[in-house]
C-alpha cells in the first residue's frame, strides 16, 4: 500500500492508502476530497488541479505537454502543480489541494 497525504484547504493533513497503479484523482476523489475531475480524466479540464510537494514533485515523471497545456488554465497553479488524473500512484506522495477548488458534483 502507498500514503497518500493530502493537505486540506484548512490545512488540515489527511493520509489514506492507495494500491501502486491507482490514479491519483480516484484515490482522491474516494476520500472525499474536492477534486472534481470534470473530463474524467481526458486531460479537457483542470478541475483536478493539485499542488504537489516539491519533494514528490521532482520524483514524477515529466508533464505531458498537453498537462502543461490544461495547467496554464488552473488558478492558483503553481511550478509544482499537476493534474490529479495524470498521476499513477507508485509511491507515497503530498499534495495540497488548492484553496479555490471546487466539486459541483457535490462530493
Amino acid at each position: 500500500m502507498i500514503d497518500v497525504t493530502f493537505i486540506e484547504r484548512g490545512g488540515e493533513r489527511r493520509t489514506v492508502q492507495a494500491n501502486p497503479g491507482d490514479v491519483l484523482l480516484d484515490v482522491a476523489q474516494a476520500a472525499d476530497q474536492p477534486l472534481e475531475g470534470t473530463c474524467e480524466g481526458q486531460m479537457a479540464c483542470s478541475t483536478c488541479h493539485v499542488i504537489v510537494d516539491a519533494a514528490d514533485f521532482a520524483a514524477l515523471p515529466p508533464p505531458s505537454e498537453d498537462e502543461e497545456d490544461m495547467l496554464d488554465l488552473a488558478a492558483g497553479a503553481t511550478r509544482t502543480s499537476r493534474l490529479a488524473c495524470q498521476i499513477v500512484l507508485h509511491r507515497a506522495i503530498t499534495v495540497r489541494i488548492p484553496d479555490i477548488a471546487r466539486n459541483m458534483q457535490g462530493r
